[in-house]
């Protein structure tokens, strides 16, 4: 999770009280939040350093000072923070500021926000949080600076309007942050700090963005680096041009809407930033931002009851719900609600029910007792997947256990699967958990893939949760108890699949029968689909060589998979 460090003065400032330790440990959690740490031993609340953990990776608004002291202002003085500099999307508003994208940059990096800030001297502090506030939301949020990278310039020396474009990396050249040479774009990632660090990103793209002013000077290469010239924000600057770019344009745009109310907070008056664009947008082809694109959602009265198991008039859950900084009105039963413009983590009525059980106060919702008394016992699916496990061990296999969540490389380019058969997280913490599994093959071919020097034959197996879309659940998603089984060898072949899906079948007390299967992940004519009690229930057979060499095996491989759930119902 998040951790942040916070300017004592300047958080205490922005908060409008100077709460003591325990006063503050009372109060984060309405944040999400605890305390970590806090340097008293400096002289002055100046130089001391507040140390705090965030536990909600659903609102990066809260990982910055001006985030963090602004709910649990609002949480104590039930006032909604104003931000009138807002656009909402498709309105228009005259400004002095815009940005051309161009239609190079569409395939490589092709959304953006921004906005001016003036009106107040940078202090130290603030600079630092501003420094923190970037690299946060780029890192955590921005999935390290791919989905969204942050800009900070000085916008009196810039030559407006702004230019978006597409260059030649090997051809574009400027002198970047941190050095004194004129670099290359190919260089950059090369050899400066920066571009090692987040070469990764663009290197294999033949384009690569770049932000320049009305003459051609260059303002940064994002999302790598500043220009030394247009890109350094020093202490004693009264103003700012901000921009973020990347390629998710909800990400981009809240990620602009929460430095600019950051910054408002601080005092500084926010100047709209027209960005204009030759192709279609999910916004349009002209945004001025900071620009509302929250959506309202309700929720019934009754729902918030039942679900909090707590009576409460209409009255207590608006207030409880502006306490939270949304705003809120009532119709009948139903509650409406708009997002403030620094949120956009409203999914589901479920998060409204969660505000306003936050805004009411944990206090209010004292431990109870169970009502009910159940003798603990294993259910129908997990003793059904015991025995599959022993049947698996008693043919010679050995377990395994896998993480749930992987990365779309694994589950779904190395098995040569569509995307769109895999369920995907909406807001990841690394690209590296993105994806909820489908099957436990892929654990189980990585795996192989690195036990090249362990005595041949391998065979392994997991039984485990697996995600599968569904119309008929909930969410179009159904989880599902899955049996996956891999065996690798120099001879490894369909008819040893075969025979130890015919005797796990057999011990698990199941009658079935193979159909030809046509699964892109096995060998075409060298695979079958298993059927019980007139239903689909797996598939087994000799895995594709190109998903083989994919994982980087060594050898032929053979196995498959049973819906555990499914053979267990059509019983």
């Amino acid at each position: 999770m998040p951790k942040i460090e916070v300017n004592e003065k300047l958080f205490f400032t922005l908060l409008g009280a100077s709460p003591d330790a325990q006063e503050l440990e009372a109060i984060l959690p309405t944040a999400k939040a605890e305390l970590d740490g806090w340097d008293k031993d400096a002289p002055s609340p100046e130089d001391r350093t507040i140390k705090i953990e965030l536990n909600d990776t659903n609102r990066p608004d809260l990982w910055t000072t001006a985030g963090l002291a602004r709910q649990l202002k609002t949480h104590r003085t039930k006032k909604i923070a104003e931000y009138p500099f807002f656009v909402p999307l498709g309105q228009k508003r005259e400004t002095a500021y815009a940005v051309e994208v161009q239609e190079s940059v569409r395939h490589v990096r092709p959304f953006l926000a921004g906005f001016v800030a003036k009106g107040v001297k940078i202090t130290d502090p603030m600079l630092k949080e501003l420094i923190q506030a970037q690299e946060k939301l780029a890192w955590n949020f921005g999935r390290k600076r791919k989905t969204v990278s942050i800009g900070l310039y000085r916008p009196s020396i810039i030559d407006w309007p702004v230019g978006y474009k597409g260059v030649d990396p090997d051809a574009t050249s400027f002198v970047p942050l941190q050095e004194t040479r004129t670099m290359t774009l190919r260089q950059i990632l090369a050899e400066h700090p920066k571009g090692k660090e987040y070469a990764s990103i663009l290197q294999n793209e033949p384009i690569h963005p770049l932000l320049v002013d009305a003459k051609g000077a260059v303002l940064s290469y994002p999302p790598i680096i500043n220009s030394a010239d247009l890109g350094a924000v020093l202490v004693g600057d009264d103003e700012l041009f901000i921009e973020v770019t990347g390629s998710d344009y909800p990400s981009v745009a809240l990620t602009a809407s929460i430095l600019a109310c950051d910054l408002s907070d601080f005092g500084f008056a926010i100047e709209n930033v027209e960005v204009r664009y030759p192709y279609d947008t999910p916004f349009g082809r002209s945004v001025v931002f900071p620009a509302y694109f929250q959506q309202s959602m309700e929720v019934a009265l009754p729902a918030v009851r039942k679900l909090l198991g707590l009576e409460m008039s209409m009255e207590t859950a608006l207030e409880a719900i502006k306490a939270m900084g949304s705003k809120a009105s009532s119709q009948g039963e139903r509650i409406m609600v708009d997002p403030p413009e620094y949120r956009n983590d409203f999914l589901h009525p479920v998060d409204i029910i969660e505000d306003v059980l936050i805004g009411i106060g944990m206090e209010h919702f004292p431990p109870e007792k169970p009502r009910d008394f159940t003798i603990g016992r294993l259910s129908p699916i997990e003793q059904f997947s015991r025995k599959a496990k022993l049947t698996f061990v008693g043919l010679g296999y050995q377990e395994m256990i896998y993480n749930y969540l992987g990365s779309g490389k694994d589950y779904i380019d190395k098995m040569g699967i569509p995307a769109g058969q895999v369920v995907k997280i909406t807001n990841p913490m690394s690209e590296n958990f993105e994806f909820l599994r489908n099957s436990p093959l892929p654990g189980l071919l990585g795996t192989e893939s690195v036990s090249v020097k362990a005595p041949y034959p391998h065979r392994t197996f997991e039984i485990g949760k697996v995600a599968v879309k569904d119309e008929a659940e909930n969410y179009g998603i159904a989880t599902r108890q899955y049996a996956g089984f891999l065996i690798t060898h120099a001879a490894a072949d369909y008819n040893e699949a075969a025979s130890h899906v015919s005797t796990l079948m057999f011990y698990l007390g199941k009658e079935y029968s193979v159909k030809e299967a046509f699964d892109a992940r096995f060998i075409s004519g060298r695979q079958a689909e298993v059927w019980s009690n007139g239903k689909r229930i797996g598939v087994f057979g000799e895995l594709n060589p190109a998903v083989i060499q994919a994982f980087g095996m060594a050898m032929p491989a053979a196995g498959g998979e049973l819906d555990l759930d499914m053979l267990l119902s059509g019983a």
